[in-house]
């Protein structure tokens, strides 16, 4: 413990390493379909703050580092078209390939075309628009319910897979 240690420093560096190794063995030790759902709500939340940081930079700024607002023309193509095409190409090969050890990896692609399309959700809705207004709330509103929603299926599966695993091994 770091109160008992001499030097606090190194007891975190120990405490982070067990916590990485336990984190390791716990999704080693999961699922195909926990470890999916895991990689999908982490690829999901993570590119959620990302989109909506970057966007806060790309608003105040005009660019945030290589990235820029996209133009084709006249048009400036929101974040919700490479979401939809990045959700829609993950999902397909998860279904054309038919092989469930895939899933795991394809999660992480379709929780990051997912995120982007759900961000922008409000702007899909309204036709219009409306990412930093008052409405545009709605994306965050959507996009967070989504997150506790997939959060939920996460625990419940796990709960479930334990459960399972007692009751029949046990009974």
């Amino acid at each position: 413990m770091p109160a008992e240690a001499d030097d606090v420093v190194h007891a975190a560096e120990v405490a982070i390493g067990q916590t990485v190794q336990v984190a390791r063995a716990g999704y080693r030790g999961g699922s195909r379909r926990e470890n999916a759902l895991l990689n999908l709500l982490l690829a999901f939340t993570a590119t959620f703050v990302s989109a909506r940081a970057s966007t806060a930079v790309l608003r105040a700024r005009g660019h945030f580092g290589p990235f820029r607002d996209v133009v084709a023309g006249d048009d400036h193509i929101h974040h919700f078209v490479p979401g939809i095409a990045i959700a829609f190409l993950a999902g397909a090969v998860s279904i054309v390939s038919r092989d469930d050890r895939l899933d795991p990896f394809l999660a992480v692609p379709f929780g990051v075309g997912v995120a982007l399309t759900l961000d922008e959700s409000a702007l899909l809705l309204k036709l219009d628009d409306v990412y930093w207004t008052a409405e545009g709330i709605l994306s965050i509103q959507i996009t967070l319910a989504t997150m506790a929603m997939i959060s939920a299926l996460t625990l419940a599966l796990r709960v479930l897979h334990r459960g399972e695993r007692e009751v029949l091994e046990h009974g």
